[in-house]
């Protein structure tokens, strides 16, 4: 059964809402956008996730009477907003970017139009949302290119924060390229492969090392890849393991094996550990390792030659340990007036916490000839980008540096979720998120995803919406 989450939201989205509908502004149409303002690990570009989760809480947003009865304890909410709560629900419109999008500092990620109390009421679960899961897939993903090809399983259930960190993590980790994932109720709930064999227990229960292999390669002999590195790796681990695949393998004519490393020098043994195995006939049998790996590790031992089929990647993944906040905000960015879309700005004497007025579509615009992404360019809603005329760019941080793009095709990135309160969007099966995913990072050109000091990419600013932005900001946000 799912837990009712209505009341996980900040209590000032209770005051604010009680604050309104006192005033009689509960109704006034707001826009809200939801954007983040840097790339966590320094990165290059971030990747969307959250949005399902985002989906499923506004489907079931509805306030019990054990939630009114809570609320009326609090002595802060008059009788006729309780009454109002009973009959709660979303009528508003959502427009968000597919998850599994690469995203970048300043544009929507979504957009919210609906009642002021409703579109505030969101926000925090909306962050919650989109926030961690973002954060995850992009850490994930990170970790996938430096494996080079080479699968990478999520194996950080028992380091996450929480139940839900270990669970949802798993599933933003999957979208940012990890095959699979040691937790198992993710298996069950969202379809990400779920995989696993010994932890040290395994051996340390029987008499010798030897005999823990030869009954787990009884029991498991299609799935059989055993953890060497309990006692001593080269001394007895690697050569019992070659032991047991040679008794209860060989004869069953099976090739499909593997070793895991958990600890020590990773290069060095698994160097070692290769020349073993296939000195002793089993060229086939994959190396495996874990132990506190990120994408810095995985790169540098890479490089240095290891002999390494897989990697298992743990707490510094369902962590984010490097750069654990992905710092996406919920900010109102227009009203509705008679009839009207009046543009809204927040000022800040920090440059960066400025906001982007107005309703918004985020065009990505690419390079027609290789297909890769040249810029993202943010218009005001009814603006349309005319793909056989020259389009102007210019760089809004340094915005002396323009560059006129021919030959292009442009795409709306952030497409219709709800409308009037219902749900017109059909979410993709895990597995297309994730293939879609990669699809998109492969359109990105390579110094965009470079590790270090990455190349810039432009998110740019229509002329129109340029020009609503500097009005607003000389007149001062009026």
């Amino acid at each position: 059964m799912k837990a009712n989450q209505t009341l996980l939201c900040d209590f000032y989205e209770l005051t604010m809402a009680n604050g309104y509908f006192e005033l009689g502004k509960g109704d006034e149409i707001a826009y809200f956008d939801v954007f983040f303002r840097t790339v966590p690990d320094g990165g290059g570009f971030a990747i969307a996730a959250g949005l399902d989760q985002v989906i499923d809480y506004i489907k079931n947003l509805s306030f019990t009477e054990e939630d009114v009865a809570f609320l009326r304890e609090k002595k802060m909410f008059s009788e006729k907003f309780l009454d109002y709560l009973r009959r709660f629900r979303f009528t508003g419109d959502i427009w968000a970017v597919p998850e599994g999008t690469p995203i970048f500092p300043g544009e929507p990620i979504m957009t919210v139009r609906a009642p002021s109390i409703e579109a505030q009421f969101i926000e925090t679960f909306v962050l919650l949302s989109l926030n961690h899961q973002s954060l995850i897939a992009t850490k994930a993903n990170r970790v996938v290119r430096a494996a080079d090809g080479r699968p990478v399983a999520e194996f950080g259930s028992r380091r996450a924060q929480g139940a839900d960190g270990a669970i949802l993590g798993a599933r933003a980790a999957y979208i940012g390229g990890c095959a699979a994932t040691a937790c198992t109720i993710s298996d069950r709930d969202y379809a990400i492969p779920a995989t696993g064999t010994m932890a040290h227990s395994w051996v340390q229960m029987f008499p010798t090392e030897y005999e823990a292999f030869v009954a787990y390669c009884k029991t498991y002999p299609q799935n059989a890849t055993l953890l060497v590195d309990t006692y001593d790796v080269l001394r007895s681990g690697v050569p019992n393991a070659i032991k047991a695949f040679r008794e209860v393998l060989v004869p069953l004519g099976i090739k499909n094996c593997g070793i895991r490393l958990d600890s020590g020098d990773i290069t060095y043994l698994s160097k070692k550990a290769r020349k073993m195995l296939d000195e002793a006939g089993f060229p086939e049998c994959k190396i495996v390792v874990s132990n506190s790996l990120d994408e810095n590790i995985i790169r540098d031992i890479i490089h240095q030659g290891a002999k390494i089929d897989s990697f298992g990647v743990g707490e510094r993944l369902i962590t984010a340990k490097s750069s654990p906040i992905f710092g996406g905000v919920y900010k109102l960015v227009a009203k509705e007036e008679n009839g009207r879309i009046v543009p809204k700005i927040k000022i800040s004497e920090n440059p960066e916490k400025i906001t982007n007025p107005h309703f918004k579509k985020v065009y990505r615009i690419y390079d027609r000839e290789t297909g890769k992404a040249i810029a993202d360019q943010l218009c005001v809603y009814d603006e349309t980008i005319d793909e056989n005329q020259p389009l102007e760019l210019f760089d809004p941080v340094e915005t002396w540096k323009t560059k006129t793009v021919e030959n292009y095709t442009v795409r709306d990135l952030l497409v219709p979720i709800f409308k009037d309160g219902e749900c017109v969007y059909t979410s993709p099966r895990i597995g297309e998120i994730r293939d879609y995913c990669k699809d998109q990072i492969d359109k990105l050109w390579d110094e965009v995803k470079r590790f270090e000091n990455p190349h810039r990419y432009y998110v740019d600013l229509s002329h129109k919406l340029w020009d609503i932005k500097h009005q607003l900001l000389i007149n001062g946000g009026k």
